[in-house]
C-alpha cells in the first residue's frame, strides 16, 4: 500500500513515520493491493488533552474512497483509533452492494457523460436557467431510518462528516447532530410551534 503522511503543527520524525507505516499494514489484509492511503496528523486541534491530536486517513481502495477521522492524546493513539474505524468501514464497503456498481456499464457511462456536458437538466427552459444568483445544483434523497443520537454520531464519524441528519427514534422528529470545535457533539432538534 502506498502511504503519504502529512503533519500540521507537528514535527514528523522518522520514528513516527515508521510506526504509522507499520500500523497501516493492518489494512493490507482487507484493502486492495494497489490501495493508496493519505494520513494527516494535526496537533493541538483541541484544548482537551484526550483529543489534542487528530488523525485523518483517506483510503483509495479499488475505486472506493473511504475516509475516517479520530482524536487522541498523541498521534499514535489517534492513528490506532482511526485504523479501527477504517478497518470496519473497508470490510463494510466490500460486503454492502452499491446500486451504481450494479448498473449496466453503458448506462452509467451515458449518465456521467451527460452530467459532465451539463445536459442532465431539462434543457434551456429549466427553472433558474436565466436567473442569476444562488441555485440548487444537487439534490440528495435518502431513506430515513429511525436511530438514536449515539447511532447518528457513530454514523457521522464513519462517514467523516461534520454533521448528520437523522430521524430520531425517540420522537420521530428530524434532527441534526454535529461536531463542535472542542471535540464534543451538538444536537439540533427543530420545534414546530405557534408562529406569529
Amino acid at each position: 500500500m502506498k502511504t503519504t503522511v502529512k503533519a500540521r503543527n507537528l514535527e514528523l520524525t522518522e520514528d513516527t513515520r515508521a510506526q504509522i507505516d507499520r500500523k497501516l499494514r493492518r489494512l493490507d489484509r482487507v484493502a486492495h493491493p494497489d490501495a493508496e492511503a493519505t494520513v494527516e496528523l494535526i496537533a493541538h486541534a483541541s484544548h482537551a488533552i484526550d483529543a489534542s491530536h487528530v488523525a485523518e486517513v483517506t483510503l483509495l481502495s479499488n475505486g472506493s474512497l473511504i475516509r475516517s477521522v479520530s482524536t487522541g492524546p498523541n498521534p499514535i493513539a489517534a492513528i490506532d483509533t482511526v485504523l479501527d474505524k477504517l478497518e470496519r468501514q473497508v470490510v463494510r464497503s466490500k460486503t454492502r452492494p452499491r446500486r451504481v456498481r450494479e448498473r449496466d456499464h453503458d448506462e452509467t457511462v451515458t449518465v456521467l457523460v451527460r452530467e459532465a456536458a451539463g445536459s442532465v437538466a431539462d434543457g434551456p427552459d429549466a427553472v433558474g436557467a436565466d436567473e442569476p444568483g444562488p441555485a440548487v445544483v444537487r439534490i440528495k434523497r435518502f431513506d430515513m431510518v429511525p436511530m438514536f443520537e449515539e447511532d447518528a454520531i457513530t454514523r457521522m464519524d464513519e462517514l467523516g462528516h461534520a454533521f448528520f441528519v437523522f430521524l430520531n427514534a425517540e420522537n420521530d422528529g428530524i434532527c441534526v447532530v454535529y461536531r463542535r470545535r472542542d471535540g464534543t457533539y451538538g444536537l439540533i432538534e427543530p420545534v414546530l410551534g405557534d408562529r406569529r
